[in-house]
């Protein structure tokens, strides 16, 4: 045993030789179109140099948390319960790892030791050397790696944690027929390198208590456990120690950044920045454990807490403070009224959290979750407007003062947007109007009234619904009572593929489906679509099992205590928000490409069934070589030309698409989950449309081999002829409320929207989708000639952000593929 202790010491060592190690390295730089800060943008000289601190700061990898995290395992495995062991992780890691408070920060905190620093989770997966160096030199969404970073790696992290790997365990439980379908691109799993996220700050424990009575309350529920009667006392007991050592990791870093604020402030010169150092201080002891008391306060809690969230695991689509306006307003009244704040220093502290937000890029991802969403962005939708839960206009002053932040800010994080209801005054939507006007992307907008149909249609109560609106990109949920994790992302284009080479992938030549006939034996379109929903149930049923086993596997190895303490009712349950919880327990499959697969479908009805202009024979003939050749070409020209398209308001295509959406939605929704809940679709493909069609082949309807799927509910690029009215008629006729959320892309020329009357016309082009019952828009406000010159000049580009999917992205962040998809969406006018 003695030889034991000793190794064990060695390796503790080595571990606190390695953590001097990787910190010692300078964050990296990169440039922009900023040469200085002076020239940034900003309300101020402070934001102006946070903001550029900011950019300039190059995203990179840090090793901190996980060396801190590998000794707490090497400490603790075994003794502690799985739940108390990753509470005692957070806990260690807030306790020891770097703070700093950068020159001019009024909010406080880093998810890694500074700006852009991110860390990584080897406990979800372990990145390869290979990862690593993929990381460090890849063109687009590059982390820095250090040779201190890679021999970390090597010497510390990979020996512990190869085996170990939650990655591991979910890939090794899968059957050799989801193996199949997910290396054909059939669908993806989002459990492979991240874990489950979605919900947001929203429960009356969230938002306003201190973490002594959060603390206190997880206590009393600890003393309440039956350990006569209940079965489950024991994981109970677990569950909820955990969530006593998570809880107490936020009281630890607020008191650190309390007591590094106080030490600056001693020594500070300046005596402006000095009382503000000192006011930091003070927030941060208030916020250790009481309730906030000021704006400012809640705020820097907020932050805590999101640091908390998005450390304890990687929970990448992502933790938000929701309504933001709404939880805000209440404490900005009364600082104004006690004359503590005016306006121009509550706008202050947003853009100084803005910054924040900016400065925590996501987790890095490899292979093809690197292609699901080809982005630096740990995804922050923070809800503006709306309604209040009593059912009220929520448009109240905080939330101008956030569209002011927006604009003035353009970051891509947060990925703010804006809910309209019918109560939302036309004021507040024009001004969101002219932010989006300025052609970054920001903000999107959401149907307010659409979003509590889809609550109430998933179970809600008609109070919980109100409470609820989009996190991540488009996904709906009920802010601190549901987990609503996604699962991954639903192939329906390369489906119909498959089904016309009866059951094999063409790519590979593998059986990966079931065998449902020559397409050329069948004599009506009816006998092809029923073989097209055979494939389809096949593969959800081959993707829900896989999900469902990962689901219990992620209960059992991965608890998120700190996320449960927020989440009703998991401390009144004694279970964690991945064991089912929370009040509701939703999991969601995203459907990807139906403007493709419906264009697909109406050109095979179109051509070959109704007009009869070739035969399936010589559709498919085409279709293998690509149209390449001008025998192939003129049916090609048929098919992409002379066709019924998706996205024009014509009902032989929209009623396609409405039968593909209903057998997916009918064939998903309502399959138990594993945590006392259901299965529901939502249809967005954040940039996984760009993967899903490298992996298929020519379609029907004239796309080529390779290209991009069509994006969320959008139509396929070009095809939507018939001016934007007809656009939102045709997604229209899909069931939104049917739906955890839906996203709808659309591109203006920034002169198609120019003065009082561009603004009139794209307010009045969101208000008739939304009172169609749509649940989400968003703009692209730029000319193609634009783009195609940021795409052979980008060193004149760096700033550029255009909207991507559910989020906006620096065009010289995204790969050639994505950028000419961008490039080729229809350019709309009024």
């Amino acid at each position: 045993m003695e030889n034991v202790k000793v190794l064990e010491m060695a390796e503790l060592a080595a571990i606190e030789e390695a953590l001097k190690a990787v910190s010692s390295h300078a964050a990296p730089t990169r440039e922009t179109s900023h040469a200085t800060w002076q020239e940034d943008r900003g309300m101020n000289d402070r934001v102006k140099m946070l903001r550029h601190q900011s950019e300039t700061t190059q995203p990179y990898i840090d090793m901190e948390r996980a060396l801190i995290e590998t000794e707490t395992y090497k400490r603790y495995e075994g003794s502690l319960s799985i739940p108390e062991l990753r509470g005692q992780v957070l806990h260690d890691y807030f306790e020891r790892k770097t703070i700093r408070i950068e020159p001019g920060e009024l909010i406080v905190g880093e998810k890694g030791r500074g700006p852009q620093a991110a860390p990584t989770f080897p406990e979800l997966c372990c990145h390869t050397l290979e990862d690593m160096h993929n990381m460090n030199d890849r063109e687009q969404v590059n982390f820095k790696v250090t040779e201190d970073d890679l021999r970390v790696q090597e010497q510390i992290i990979i020996p512990y944690w190869k085996n170990r790997a939650f990655r591991e365990k979910i890939m090794a439980a899968q059957t050799e027929q989801w193996h199949l379908a997910f290396e054909a691109g059939i669908f993806t799993e989002f459990y492979e390198q991240r874990a489950g996220g979605h919900t947001c700050l929203g429960s009356e424990r969230g938002v306003t208590h201190g973490f002594a009575e959060i603390k206190q309350e997880i206590q009393d529920a600890l003393d309440a456990i039956d350990y006569l009667n209940d079965n489950q006392a024991l994981e109970k007991r677990d569950e909820l120690r955990g969530m006593l050592i998570a809880v107490d990791a936020t009281t630890v870093l607020a008191n650190r950044y309390a007591d590094l604020a106080a030490k600056m402030a001693e020594e500070e010169s300046d005596s402006k920045r000095a009382e503000e150092l000192r006011q930091i201080s003070e927030n941060c002891r208030v916020v250790a454990n009481e309730r906030p008391k000021t704006y400012w306060q809640w705020i820097q809690r907020y932050w805590f807490i999101h640091l908390a969230v998005t450390s304890e695991t990687n929970p990448w689509d992502a933790y938000t403070p929701g309504r933001l306006d709404q939880h805000l307003n209440p404490y900005y009244q009364a600082d104004v009224a006690a004359g503590r704040l005016d306006r121009e220093h509550a706008l202050e502290l947003l853009e100084c959290l803005w910054a924040k937000f900016n400065s925590q890029p996501a987790p890095p991802k490899v292979g093809v979750t690197l292609k699901e969403s080809g982005t630096y962005s740990d995804f922050a939708n923070i809800n503006t407007g709306g309604v209040t839960p009593d059912g009220k206009n929520g448009v109240n002053d905080v939330s101008y003062i956030i569209l002011d932040c927006m604009g003035e800010m353009m970051f891509i994080q947060p990925n703010s947007n804006v809910q309209i209801s019918r109560k939302t005054p036309r004021k507040f939507l024009k001004r969101a109007c002219e932010v989006a006007r300025a052609g970054w992307g920001q903000p999107a907008f959401y149907n307010t009234e659409e979003i509590i149909d889809e609550q109430l249609n998933a179970g809600k109560s008609l109070t919980d619904a109100r409470h609820g609106g989009s996190s991540g990109c488009v996904e709906t949920g009920c802010w601190g009572y549901e987990a609503y994790p996604l699962t991954g992302y639903f192939n329906l284009p390369k489906i119909l593929e498959v089904t016309l080479n009866n059951g094999v992938d063409p790519r590979s030549g593998k059986m990966i489906g079931i065998e449902t006939g020559d397409p050329r034996d069948f004599e009506t379109f009816e006998e092809l679509f029923d073989a097209y929903k055979k494939q389809v149930k096949y593969f959800e049923d081959v993707k829900v099992n896989g999900s469902n086993i990962n689901t219990q596997l992620t209960a059992k190895y991965n608890p998120v205590p700190y996320m449960s303490l927020l989440t009703e009712d998991c401390i009144a349950r004694g279970e964690d928000y991945n064991a089912g919880g929370a009040r509701y327990n939703t999991t969601y499959l995203q459907g990807v490409g139906i403007g493709s697969i419906t264009d697909a479908l109406s050109s095979l009805k179109y051509n070959v069934y109704d007009e009869k202009r070739f035969t399936m024979d010589e559709l498919l003939e085409a279709i293998d070589h690509n149209f390449e050749g001008e025998k192939y070409q003129l049916i090609r020209n048929l098919v992409s030309r002379k066709t019924p398209k998706f996205g024009n308001d014509d009902d032989y295509a929209d009623d396609i698409m409405r039968a593909v959406f209903q057998y997916f939605h009918d064939t998903i929704t309502g399959r138990p989950n594993m945590r006392r809940g259901e299965w529901r679709i939502d249809m967005l493909p954040t940039t996984c449309h760009i993967y899903f069609g490298e992996v298929t082949g020519a379609s029907p309807s004239g796309r080529l081999s390779g290209e991009p799927v069509s994006d969320g509910i959008s139509p396929e690029r070009s095809a939507d002829v018939n001016g934007p009215t007809a656009v939102i008629k045709s997604c229209a006729k899909m069931d939104h409320a049917a739906t955890g959320g839906t996203l709808l892309n659309q591109k203006f020329t920034p002169s198609s929207i120019a003065g009082d009357k561009g603004i009139e016309n794209l307010a009045d082009l969101v208000r008739s989708y939304f009172d169609m019952d749509g649940h989400h828009i968003q703009f692209n406000i730029i000319d193609k000639e634009t783009l195609l010159d940021a795409q052979k000049h980008p060193e004149n580009y760096k700033d550029l952000i255009v909207r991507v999917a559910g989020f906006s992205e620096k065009w010289c962040n995204l790969g050639t593929e994505l950028q000419n998809e961008i490039i080729n969406r229809t350019e709309q006018s009024f």
